[in-house]
């Protein structure tokens, strides 16, 4: 396990090499970084800062943290963090606690609709905010899980972009951190001693799928070193031809969208549902 400075260094040089060969950020950009108080967020705030203070492009960052009315909650150690820690910094407080035991049926997740309702409000806040991107602090765990979930329980097989834009255009997400074990997160933020908040809501249910998969990893990484870094790898080294999304197949001139008409050579192959899915610039 890596420590102190060794540990800082290859996780900045991870985020590093993850925003240059996603082209996430750019000069002049005001990046939200969403804040939830939980060790990964606190852990990108505090390398992102790190990587703009040695870059030579420049852009700010603008820290965001989003009250969802659980019982309970308090903030204060957050807040403080941010008023030492952040030259902009904002607190948003929106109920989706209520709605989310309201919709969600007794003995289901909370999971996606959680966090659909939290994305749904930074989102809003980042036009608001005047924000191009809004960094997420999503790691190399959280991505494998995706895609065993999707794998295991949805039918495809989809993980975690770098680099998303939302559905109207609105809004770029970006996940710096993609590349960076959660043990390395968890290790930085002890050492740095970061206020994190518990989290009573998504995280108080054992019977989370997610949960049921992330241990499912931790025991085949046991038992195989380095299993996690080949599937990560893997994620990068698609091979369309080897799988049976029969659209992958099509020559691009024989693609078409739902309308029927025909996308430009240079979007991606149509996904299931006859929907496109364009390249980010």
């Amino acid at each position: 396990m890596l420590v102190g400075d060794a540990l800082e260094r290859r996780i900045v040089r991870e985020a590093g090499k993850m925003i240059g060969e996603h082209d996430l950020i750019a000069a002049g950009d005001r990046v939200m970084v969403a804040l939830s108080g939980g060790k990964d967020s606190y852990a990108m705030y505090d390398v992102l800062r790190k990587i703009l203070a040695r870059s030579p492009v420049k852009f700010e960052l603008v820290a965001v943290h989003l009250d969802q009315g659980q019982p309970g909650y308090d903030g204060a150690p957050l807040r403080d963090w941010m008023a030492a820690h952040c030259d902009e910094w904002h607190v948003l407080r929106e109920d989706t606690y209520s709605v989310v035991i309201d919709k969600v049926p007794e003995g289901a997740t909370y999971c996606a609709l959680c966090s659909r309702l939290r994305r749904g409000v930074l989102y809003r806040a980042a036009t608001e905010l005047g924000c191009a991107k809004i960094a997420l602090g999503h790691h190399r765990d959280d991505a494998l899980e995706t895609l065993m979930l999707n794998l295991f329980f949805a039918g495809k097989i989809a993980a975690m972009p770098a680099k998303l834009r939302s559905d109207d255009g609105a809004n770029v997400v970006i996940r710096p951190m993609l590349s960076c074990d959660e043990q390395w997160l968890a290790q930085y933020a002890a050492e740095r001693s970061f206020p994190i908040l518990p989290c009573n809501l998504c995280g108080s249910q054992p019977q989370a799928q997610r949960r049921q998969v992330k241990a499912m990893l931790a025991d085949l990484e046991a038992r195989h070193p380095n299993l996690k870094a080949s599937m990560f790898a893997a994620l990068g080294n698609v091979r369309p031809s080897q799988l049976l999304d029969a659209a992958l197949a099509l020559k691009p001139e024989d693609r078409r969208d739902a309308a029927g008409a025909k996308p430009p050579r240079d979007r991606a192959p149509l996904l299931p549902g006859g929907r496109l899915r364009v390249l980010e610039d």
